[in-house]
């Protein structure tokens, strides 16, 4: 009899034909991410079997709770075979162990041989438990204990405890995204809801020194970090983007600087995107949070670009996007009061509808081509090592 962990898929059960290219994922981030570990996975369509040393089962257990394409985590016992005669006796030894006052069974029988029905395994396992334990009684309805059993071909499985896993795809499946990561609360929400659907990110972040700190830089790092504990290693590409913006601001009127900077954004952002080979454009845009996302700020600003931009959090509200920050870590770095360069020249006034015609005409004011290769051919790739951050070769 050995203690594992039982691992039920997410949304990968509705893959039919595909599901194996995803499960094939899943194993694949298990593995990269439980490398210090000594273990073994196996797995099929409806499980997978996760060995490890018993005494590393928590810390285990943590990596991957936050790992996407995950239901439900059990923490089980699978038995040497699967007779009866068997599964009645480590029952009883597992029981030893357990304290409840009410409890039920429910039993998955997937081997159609076995001479029992799930029901009738249930309720034979039940007077077991009864026999075995004093003060007990079956409770269907709201039982302090629920035990789960599974008759597989091979093995059988006496399940005690389960987690809740954080669902999605396993990142990876579905392609590769640019993130535009600022140091605030929304994009690092935005990112972690990409990699929920599977995608990997890669992130941008645009420093203008000295109005910008390095301190600054680090929490977006550290944000990127954050988000890492549920996919791969993100790495990071800091842009220049001083001379773009002291040129915005001597150039552009005030009320369109932020509608002008962020066109610039889109379009570093978009080649970045290109040459790394990602799909697709996530930002952390909410509809109507600032001048820059209203609908049509968003319209003339997107125009830049043909790559599709995927805005996670557009239909959130601000208390939501915080309370799912605090969830997944990263709202105490967020609000460290490192100011980013999109909060730095806020305009008193700027454009809430901005016309696309003015726009134009003033972005014919300054040499932005030049300034956006340049910005891109002085771009650094970094990346977080051993709590060091390092610049990638």
């Amino acid at each position: 009899m050995k203690k594992l962990i039982i691992i039920k898929y997410a949304e990968l059960n509705t893959k039919k034909a595909n599901i194996g290219f995803f499960l094939k994922q899943l194993k694949k981030n298990l593995e990269k991410r439980l490398e210090k570990f000594s273990f073994t996975i196996t797995f099929d369509k409806g499980r997978m079997f996760l060995s490890v040393l018993e005494e590393k089962i928590p810390e285990v257990l943590t990596i991957v709770q936050n790992t996407f394409g995950i239901h439900e985590i059990m923490i089980g016992y699978e038995l040497e075979h699967q007779s009866l005669s068997y599964i009645e006796e480590c029952f009883k030894k597992l029981l030893r162990d357990v304290s409840f006052q009410t409890f039920k069974i429910e039993t998955k029988r997937s081997d159609k041989t076995f001479p029992l029905t799930s029901l009738e395994i249930s309720k034979y396992l039940g007077g077991v438990v009864l026999k075995n334990k004093e003060n007990v009684r079956v409770d269907v309805h709201h039982p302090e204990l629920t035990i789960f059993v599974e008759v597989r071909q091979t093995h059988a499985y006496i399940i005690f405890e389960t987690l809740k896993g954080i669902g999605g795809y396993p990142v990876g499946t579905l392609g590769k995204g640019m993130l535009m990561l600022s140091g605030g609360i929304d994009s690092p929400v935005a990112g972690y809801m990409a990699m929920k659907r599977g995608v990997r990110l890669e992130a941008v972040y645009f420093e203008s020194p000295p109005h910008t700190s390095v301190e600054a830089k680090n929490k977006v790092l550290s944000l990127a970090h954050c988000l890492e504990k549920y996919g791969d290693q993100i790495k990071v590409h800091v842009v220049p983007f001083t001379e773009i913006q002291e040129a915005i601001l001597k150039n552009i009127p005030k009320e369109y600087l932020i509608t002008i900077m962020r066109r610039m954004m889109y379009r570093i952002t978009a080649k970045l995107a290109y040459r790394n080979r990602c799909k697709v454009i996530i930002n952390g845009e909410s509809i109507g949070q600032v001048a820059s996302q209203t609908l049509e700020s968003m319209s003339v600003i997107n125009e830049v670009v043909k790559m599709p931009v995927i805005r996670p959090v557009a239909c959130f509200d601000k208390l939501e996007i915080i309370e799912l920050a605090k969830q997944i870590g990263t709202y105490d770095i967020s609000i460290l009061p490192y100011e980013d360069c999109c909060t730095i020249f806020v305009p008193e006034h700027p454009v809430i509808y901005p016309e696309l015609s003015k726009c134009i005409e003033y972005e014919k004011l300054i040499p932005y081509e030049e300034f956006i290769q340049r910005a891109i051919a002085n771009e650094k790739i970094l990346k977080i090592n051993e709590n060091q951050f390092t610049e990638y070769l």
